[in-house]
């Protein structure tokens, strides 16, 4: 039977992260609450879609066209961080320790899933180094199969440019137990220590 609290569930159930259980405890919830907080989730929803759009020099989400990094005068200029995807910049900004500009691919090279070099903002990039003083790239993608790619693909691609390309480190997080590492994560934490 295809009740409303089963449609309702379903549309939590689309989203990244939520299984079949927290989507119908989501659904459940929802459904208990007082119609003005339902109003009240529907709106922020409704504003946020309406509101948000992407930087047109970076494509970061942003409520604001060029966004406020791409627009702060006190950033370096000269150093852009290439991540896949928004919430990677967020990330990278709770760390408080790069000051640099963006560049957001808007994924990862994954030809299994259909998405090329067509499908990402590379080309944007390629465009945004032409006439700037940029000195070094960034490339922060994700440390799996698409994101290494991404990154190899982009590192021969900027060769060219003759600005300095770069990759982060990898290695253990804070607070890791090194025997619980697997030995990918040990290899990038070897190869890429640091002097103390």
């Amino acid at each position: 039977m295809d009740t409303p609290l089963d449609r309702l569930a379903e549309q939590f159930r689309r989203l990244p992260g939520i299984g079949i259980k927290t989507a119908r405890k989501l659904a459940y919830y929802m459904v208990q609450q007082p119609p003005e907080k339902i109003e009240e989730f529907i709106a922020a929803i409704r504003d946020a879609k309406q509101k948000m759009c992407f930087c047109s020099i970076c494509f970061n989400l942003s409520s604001q066209d060029p966004c406020p990094i791409c627009s702060d005068d006190r950033r370096d200029h000269g150093v852009i961080c290439v991540v896949e995807t928004p919430q990677d910049v967020s990330a990278i900004e709770r760390s408080g320790d790069y000051h640099g500009l963006y560049h957001v691919l808007q994924g990862a090279l994954s030809p299994l899933d259909g998405i090329g070099v067509e499908d990402l903002r590379i080309k944007e990039l390629l465009q945004r180094l032409q006439n700037t003083e940029v000195q070094e790239i960034i490339l922060a993608t994700d440390p799996d199969v698409e994101g290494e790619a991404t990154a190899l693909y982009l590192a021969r691609l900027l060769k060219a440019t003759g600005i300095r390309v770069t990759r982060i480190a990898r290695g253990l997080p804070m607070g890791g137990d090194i025997e619980y590492a697997d030995e990918a994560t040990l290899a990038g934490a070897v190869a890429n220590r640091q002097e103390m």
